[in-house]
């Protein structure tokens, strides 16, 4: 189906999420893009990446990195989580 039938029918793409938040950062489903934009551009939300399970190691060692605000409270919680 093109472009102007589905505009017809009334289906649209769903749209990109405009806020970003630790919901948003912290979800598995969330696209690989958004999470790096996260991480380059809202350090207040760098720690809720820590917690997404579908953060790519390159994505985690990123953060790491740059750090922000809770993200080195974020990793501890993490790694004690992997010591039990």
């Amino acid at each position: 189906m093109n472009a102007p039938a589905r505009r017809r029918r009334g289906l649209q793409p769903p749209a990109p999420p405009l806020r970003l938040t630790p919901q948003v950062a912290s979800d598995p489903l969330t696209n690989e893009d958004v999470l790096w934009h996260i991480a380059e551009h809202a350090p207040e939300l760098r720690m809720w990446l820590i917690a997404n399970t579908a953060a790519t190691p390159e994505l985690l060692e990123y953060v790491s990195q740059v750090g922000g605000p809770g993200v080195a409270r974020g990793f501890e919680v993490l790694f004690s989580s992997l010591e039990e």
